[in-house]
């Protein structure tokens, strides 16, 4: 299937792969709106209301801050940010892992960029029949203290029948391996669903599904250029080390699923609706 926006070579890498790389994808005007908007953003953020961190994709969700962030712009804590005290070891604006999950709802500028990038009709491109944009989320990965984030597939967490996600994360910095760009399992959305988080009321449970682990392979670093996009298969794994460098590497992160797939109602995030989504 070819597009306006992808090759065929494109769509057949992606299909090999479970991954594709497209450079210089968003114009710098939108790019710098982006980061502009989110200064905006953190600086009505009050950390002493709420000091949620971000643990990782591995760990089950009990925090109702965050579970309750699907249709709202919520920000979470590097592990590191908090003294023993549960004061900030930094400025917050230093200390942020990410902001999410509604910021293509909730907010104007992200919203705008999300119709502008055309991110639907990619994901029509690479099999969706109903393109719907379910998650945002805008990942910092701060100097020095930016944690990694475990090898996952992200259908654990944005799971529908049949598994449709496909997520689309744009460099708003330079990513390389010191900072902590994308390491990938080339070829490793073919193995299936290891695992998948569902709620239960007020929390969550990992599902193990598969137990065999992913294989010994050698994962493949995606560093891009600022306004590159990277586009990930729901069953690709891959992951991100520490950010051990003294320069950010910022992303806008979206995930869209197919609407003409059924959405549980045990997922961690929770829809206006639940069944199929139109």
């Amino acid at each position: 299937m070819s597009h306006a926006l992808l090759s065929p070579a494109q769509v057949e890498q992606f299909t090999r792969s479970g991954f594709l790389v497209l450079p210089d994808f968003a114009p710098t005007g939108l790019v710098d709106s982006l980061r502009s908007r989110m200064d905006n953003l953190l600086e009505q953020f009050d950390p002493s209301a709420h000091r949620s961190t971000f643990i990782g994709n591995n760990e089950a969700a009990t925090d109702r801050y965050f579970l309750e962030s699907g249709n709202d712009v919520r920000f979470f804590l590097e592990p590191d940010a908090l003294d023993e005290q549960g004061q900030l070891r930094v400025p917050k604006q230093a200390c942020v892992n990410k902001a999410g999950h509604a910021l293509h709802v909730k907010d104007s500028v992200y919203r705008a960029a999300t119709r502008d990038l055309k991110l639907p009709e990619l994901a029509s491109a690479l099999g969706q029949r109903q393109p719907v944009a379910l998650q945002s989320m805008y990942l910092f990965k701060q100097p020095r203290i930016g944690a990694p984030v475990a090898l996952h597939q992200d259908a654990t967490f944005l799971f529908t029948e049949p598994v449709s996600v496909l997520g689309f994360w744009l460099a708003l910095d330079d990513a390389t391996e010191d900072n902590g760009c994308l390491w990938a399992l080339p070829g490793g959305h073919t193995m299936g669903l290891k695992r998948r988080m569902r709620r239960t009321g007020q929390s969550t449970q990992m599902e193990i599904l598969d137990e065999q682990p992913f294989p010994d392979s050698p994962l493949t670093p995606l560093p891009v250029s600022r306004g590159s996009l990277i586009v990930l298969h729901g069953l690709l794994p891959h992951l991100s080390y520490a950010n051990q460098s003294a320069f950010p590497r910022h992303a806008y992160s979206l995930h869209l699923v197919d609407g003409a797939a059924q959405f549980p109602a045990d997922n961690w995030l929770t829809m206006p609706t639940t069944g199929t989504m139109q």
